[in-house]
């Protein structure tokens, strides 16, 4: 029997996956994996990377600058699915997918290899940047063609386990490249690491890249492609009957809306905010913060397949939409948890340390910066983006039109100078960096004999759990609702303007809420009211699609 005709839409049993199957699955997983770890490394190592390519000592400056190089990695995905899903569409899945690979790899590769502001300018962070909008180009094919070219193997009730294998290669490239900065910083000296030794891991790419390209080569086309091409019903212009009608675009439109943001911010919560909070937030220093999200992802990972398994006995729809929901009702108690448990002074400071800014409301402004690209002048502004990038809470009271910035703490005035206002939350009983009730274990034997480590990671793993069962049917569900001649770039770009722009903004957005409100747990209103925006939608608009016939 052939493949196509295994894939067709016969209501037979699932039978057990054939050996070809299973090559097909291992060499697109094998391949996405080291996608996601090369354009993940920048988030992981974002505090070298500013060190070596931002000129000055401004902390917050350089921060700012990783911010937005990780953004703007995201920002093009839609842009790259659109390029590479027309590609897919019309010359095949897998030479598109081949393309998409080569890019990210050289991309990744030229950033190990990248010298520093000191010794070749601004033009060191103008490449970086441009490296990392090349890798958001060349994810934004990858994914498409992966999902699509596994569903199109798979026998009918088995496509949410096949392409939950996929799924699963966003969190093991997170975990890989975790791993290999651990492994790093433990056998060398943190001045050695801080010098050359981060410039590793993405020199690693090179022989990933190798590695990929070797064994995706032994692969054959899609069988719906090729039966699709042998017909003479593909498309000759994919992006325009994809998106050019309402009929199809509105099919785009609900993926988006009920499916895929949801997905984005319950993932980008679970594992890239939680690291961030972690770090920046909380304090924790980024060995102990690596160290338990990658035992989180490590025990939360298998769970993608059970859910993708899942999906094909109760459908793609229930296990997406529970998902959000129950993220979205469990964010700020479990987010709370996570802060008494590895920073407890910070949440008492919070709840004694009453610090009050009044200011007239007109010099004020929003800060909402997602992608880092303002410049804040005013005392207002700039006082409260300190006091947020400290972790300080301050509640905002409106003062007399033309008055001048004030601030109390506890009642007593204090300084209004940013630095000097930081100080002085940190006199009344703020932790400062380094302070000895937060949680620090920087090798694997103190996590496991630390409860309050493994309450963390406890919680750390509820996050993946979540993310396990938004995004292990998402691609089966999204294979499906495109008919094959559009499938590429009909299902790549919801995907990528949920994950890329949705999931993507998430981390300076809700840094950018937190500064605005003073509150630490704030930034999770965004996730929160998005999560909840697709569970509504997708219970209205999404259709269930797991016994669809996807050779029409």
């Amino acid at each position: 029997m052939s493949m196509a005709s295994q894939t067709s839409g016969s209501a037979t049993a699932p039978r057990p996956m054939t050996r070809e199957e299973r090559k097909v699955i291992v060499a697109s997983s094998a391949g996405t994996v080291f996608e996601w770890y090369d354009f993940y490394l920048a988030g992981s190592l974002a505090a070298n990377i500013a060190q070596t390519f931002v000129p000055g000592d401004n902390d917050t400056a350089k921060f700012i600058f990783v911010l937005f190089g990780f953004a703007a990695g995201f920002a093009v995905r839609p842009f790259g699915a659109l390029f590479f899903g027309r590609l897919g569409d019309m010359i095949g899945r897998k030479y598109t997918f081949l393309v998409t690979m080569v890019v990210m790899g050289l991309s990744t590769f030229v950033v190990g290899l990248l010298p520093s502001f000191q010794s070749i300018g601004y033009a060191a962070p103008a490449i970086f940047i441009a490296c990392r909008l090349l890798q958001g180009l060349a994810l934004g094919g990858e994914y498409g063609g992966a999902a699509t070219y596994v569903a199109e193997h798979a026998p009918m009730g088995r496509r949410g386990f096949y392409t939950s294998w996929i799924q699963t290669t966003a969190t093991v490239g997170l975990f890989l490249s975790l791993i290999v900065i651990l492994v790093l910083r433990l056998s060398m000296t943190p001045e050695a690491f801080a010098s050359w030794g981060w410039r590793v891991p993405f020199l690693l790419s090179i022989i990933l890249l190798g590695f990929s390209i070797w064994i995706r080569l032994q692969l054959a086309e899609s069988p719906a492609f090729v039966k699709m091409k042998a017909e003479g019903t593909h498309s000759k212009a994919p992006l325009s009957e994809a998106f050019g009608t309402w009929a199809n675009a509105k099919i785009g439109l609900i993926a988006l809306l009920g499916g895929t943001a949801g997905q984005a911010v319950v993932w980008y919560t679970g594992q890239f905010y939680a690291l961030f909070f972690l770090t920046q937030t909380l304090k924790l220093d980024g060995t102990t913060a690596n160290l338990m999200i990658a035992l989180a992802l490590l025990l939360g990972t298998p769970f993608f397949i059970f859910f993708g398994w899942l999906s094909d006995k109760i459908g793609r729809k229930p296990i997406l939409l529970a998902g959000c929901l129950i993220a979205a009702l469990t964010y700020f108690p479990l987010f709370t948890m996570l802060a008494k448990t590895t920073n407890p002074n910070l949440i008492n400071a919070t709840e004694n340390v009453k610090l009050v800014l009044t200011a007239d409301p007109a010099a004020c402004g929003t800060l909402f910066d997602p992608v880092g690209v303002r410049t804040f002048t005013k005392p207002c502004d700039v006082v409260r983006r300190t006091l947020a990038t400290n972790s300080i809470h301050y509640d905002l009271v409106p003062g007399p039109a033309g008055s001048a910035l004030k601030a109390t703490v506890n009642g007593a005035d204090a300084p209004t100078g940013a630095n000097e206002l930081v100080a002085a939350a940190q006199a009344a009983g703020y932790p400062k960096a380094g302070d000895a009730s937060i949680l620090k274990t920087p090798s694997l034997g103190e996590l496991f004999s630390s409860s309050r480590a493994l309450q963390a990671v406890g919680i750390l793993f509820l996050f993946v759990l979540f993310v396990t069962m938004v995004y292990g049917p998402i691609a089966a569900l999204l294979v499906e609702l495109f008919p094959t001649r559009i499938r590429y770039s009909g299902m790549s770009l919801p995907y990528h303007i949920g994950n890329g722009w949705f999931g993507g903004f998430l981390p300076p957005t809700a840094f950018a809420i937190v500064a605005a409100s003073g509150n630490i747990f704030s930034g999770l209103w965004y996730p929160i009211i998005v999560a909840l925006g697709t569970f509504v939608i997708g219970l209205l608009f999404l259709p269930e699609t797991k016994d669809r016939d996807i050779l029409k």
